[in-house]
């Protein structure tokens, strides 16, 4: 996937998910949810145009889980969305055919996330659920290619990778819409069409 010049559209789009907290106890959550066990609560995401990378498009929906319908004390903290916005939102079933319906006006697409759990997750939701994968589009590494088209020695996450831009995190970082307007910021350094200015 190394010629993303042969696409019209960029799709990037950024998960968030029912999560607990792994590294100490709090309240009795620790490690209640497995990896596997994870459901999307958030899908973000901006459709960017190949010529000078601007935004055309928007798309964002909460999302009701079924598993752990109760959200964590620390997935609300870290995401910021309110067990009311995931109570009134659409099931993933209802949200994938949301979502293939809004990518349906954009053709020559490829897909990029900042690793590869948002593919990862999509696939497990969409199993669980038994649903297509809402997604035709081929899928990108854009954090991979970050650092392969800098020529950085290791992957670094989204928010140290702006930083090494120079560029601000606008909104709320673990918010999928506003971690997916961040990715795009990003975009030029992982096409290479601009260099980090050396360390």
């Amino acid at each position: 996937m190394s010629n993303l010049n042969q696409y019209d559209y960029y799709l990037v789009l950024d998960l968030e998910a029912t999560c607990c907290e792994l590294l100490r106890s709090t309240e009795g959550e620790r490690g209640t949810i497995k990896r596997h066990e994870m459901e999307i609560i958030e899908i973000g995401a901006v459709m960017v145009e190949k010529q000078d990378l601007t935004i055309v498009a928007e798309f964002q929906t909460f999302i009701k889980p079924v598993r752990y319908p109760i959200l964590t004390n620390f997935c609300k903290s870290l995401t910021s969305i309110t067990q009311t916005q995931v109570d009134q939102a659409p099931s993933y079933p209802e949200a994938a055919i949301l979502l293939k319906k809004w990518l349906s006006n954009y053709s020559n697409a490829v897909f990029g996330s900042w690793g590869d759990y948002d593919r990862h997750q999509f696939l497990q939701d969409s199993k669980f659920h038994q649903v297509p994968f809402p997604i035709a589009y081929p899928h990108v590494n854009l954090k991979q290619l970050f650092s392969e088209r800098q020529g950085l020695p290791k992957r670094y996450g989204m928010k140290e990778a702006l930083e090494l831009a120079g560029l601000t995190l606008s909104g709320t970082h673990h918010r999928g819409i506003d971690d997916a307007r961040n990715i795009a910021k990003l975009l030029p350094y992982i096409l290479g069409r601009k260099q980090l200015n050396p360390l």
